[in-house]
């Protein structure tokens, strides 16, 4: 597009739900991993590895499993399992497999019990900022956003607790 040709403009309501959507995409992720780190000295992405860990068969996955899910790098991923596993949340190991070296990460013992007692106040955060707000219409919204992480080309799987 010319920097001369006018573009279509935001309408009245498009411009103040943007807005919000904004505000949320930039406020929510500090707010919900604050009380982490308060409460369980864990950053919002260390909680998703150790929940995505814990809800797979094995409760390990490959180190560009984990970097998928997050949406980030495998050095940024491969810094943020190292400093899990330094307080003995998961173990990491090096595998080989049709010709080609991988590294795994797996769920301990240690991590599973850490997980299990920072969900409730990180499940009572998520639900005091955001199911209670939406009420009803949460489920509409995350769908909605559904489309969204699909047009940025995100995984969309659903994992079933185990």
């Amino acid at each position: 597009m010319r920097d001369d040709q006018p573009f279509p403009r935001l309408g009245e309501g498009e411009q103040r739900a943007w807005l919000n959507l904004v505000k949320v995409l930039l406020t929510l992720p500090g707010a919900l991993e604050s009380q982490l780190l308060r409460d369980a000295d864990l950053t919002l992405l260390g909680y998703m590895i150790l929940a995505r860990l814990s809800m797979v068969p094995g409760e390990r996955l490959r180190m560009s499993q984990i970097a998928e899910m997050a949406n980030g790098s495998l050095p940024r991923i491969s810094h943020a399992v190292a400093r899990l596993e330094d307080r003995g949340w998961v173990t990491r190991e090096v595998c080989t497999g049709q010709g080609r070296r991988f590294t795994t990460a797996t769920l301990t013992e240690a991590g599973r019990a850490h997980l299990a007692a920072s969900a409730p106040a990180h499940v009572a955060m998520v639900r005091q900022l955001v199911l209670d707000p939406l009420g009803d219409d949460f489920v509409a919204v995350g769908d909605a956003v559904g489309r969204i992480v699909e047009t940025l080309g995100l995984p969309t799987e659903v994992l079933k607790r185990r």
